[in-house]
């Protein structure tokens, strides 16, 4: 219990140690990036228009959030995955379409909408726990709680959790490369939806407290972004960043 106890004292301190570490390098960029502002201004005087014009453009294009907005169905073909393909067959046939914060709630099954029953997915972590035992990755046990048995599903094959981790932590340590864009997309989506859970920390909490520092400076990096400007950029995953911006916007 004691040892337990100053694990996560460690983990809380490390923790606070990386954030004020982040706020410091934030706060001295922005004052270069002020710096740099000023010169800019006083150097674009006579662009001033145009640049007026641009700004205005984009600001119509992301006064809409990107979680608002609807989403469209370009194609149906099968994926091979059974929750994926029903999901696509849902938002194929929902008209008027739905937006994305629409869809994350109704495909999640954690929520329930009298008037949308057709659309919401059944099930679906229990689903998503039968496929990972049948891939071999979980198991299944009953465990009794007082009154009632219930079910669940204990990891069983660590070496495929281990190698995940390891993954994520090469992404932003060794493997960085200091441009979402550049990021494989499955890795980074990984990395912000489990920030969001609050399951992030546990994938740092075995490395070295330089690397931890270094590895949660960037994973704030990350968080930092703004979902809608990103998913302008030249081959961006508009849906992807649309979903980060649910979740963590």
């Amino acid at each position: 219990m004691t040892s337990l106890t100053q694990r996560t004292s460690g983990l809380v301190q490390r923790r606070t140690e990386a954030i004020r570490s982040a706020a410091a390098d934030r706060e001295k960029e922005s004052g270069d990036e002020e710096e740099e502002t000023r010169r800019g201004e006083e150097e674009d005087d006579d662009k001033g228009d145009s640049k007026e014009t641009r700004l205005t453009l984009m600001e119509e294009v992301l006064l809409l959030g990107l979680k608002d907005r609807e989403v469209i169905c370009k194609s149906d073909a099968p994926t091979g995955d059974v929750l994926l393909d029903e999901a696509l067959k849902h938002i194929k046939e929902t008209q008027p379409p739905e937006t994305v914060q629409s869809w994350i709630e109704l495909l999640s099954g954690e929520t329930w909408n009298p008037l949308k029953l057709h659309y919401q997915l059944r099930n679906v972590r229990e689903r998503l726990a039968k496929n990972l035992v049948e891939k071999g990755v979980l198991t299944t046990e009953k465990q009794n709680f007082l009154l009632f048995d219930m079910t669940t599903h204990p990891l069983t094959n660590s070496t495929i959790k281990q190698r995940l981790v390891k993954k994520v932590q090469d992404s932003v340590l060794e493997k960085w490369v200091n441009d979402p864009h550049r990021m494989d997309k499955r890795v980074l989506a990984l990395i912000l939806l489990a920030h969001s859970s609050d399951v992030l920390e546990n994938a740092f909490a075995p490395l070295q407290d330089d690397q931890y520092d270094l590895g949660m400076k960037r994973v704030h990096s990350l968080l930092e972004l703004e979902p809608e400007k990103e998913s302008t950029k030249p081959n961006a995953n508009e849906l992807m960043w649309a979903v980060v911006a649910a979740f963590t916007k």
